[in-house]
């Protein structure tokens, strides 16, 4: 499919990269904050879509794993969207719990201010 058609087209048709993998941001739906930035394979995606549940790719451990299916923080996806060339999408979430692995509520609870990392409380 050409670029023309691919920013027109109704169907999903994600590009991942050689990896595999395409750029996943989560935002809380109500109130847009920004909760994570991460990544999804083809096999994450459909999850994601067939539950309404947030699943994404551990480069780490090398495997699907579903955002808060261990420890109850599970993202409940409201909305899902998909940026012009489909290599990058964004889960508009309803968050159960913090975001981050860390406790905090987001992956991005630290401001840089006069050259050091301040914690955002």
């Amino acid at each position: 499919m050409d670029k023309s058609a691919l920013e027109t087209t109704r169907e999903l048709r994600p590009r991942f990269d050689e990896r595999g993998l395409i750029q996943a941001v989560a935002t809380d739906a109500v109130t847009g904050e920004l909760l994570m930035v991460a990544h999804m394979n083809a096999d994450a995606l459909e999850r994601t879509l067939a539950t309404g549940e947030a699943h994404y790719w551990s480069r780490s451990r090398a495997e699907v794993w579903h955002k808060g299916g261990t420890s109850g923080n599970v993202q409940h996806v409201e909305e899902l969207r998909i940026d012009c060339d489909q290599d990058a999408v964004w889960l508009k979430v309803r968050p159960a719990g913090p975001a981050c692995h860390t406790g905090a509520r987001t992956c991005f609870y630290r401001v840089l201010a006069d050259g050091a990392l301040e914690r955002l409380d």
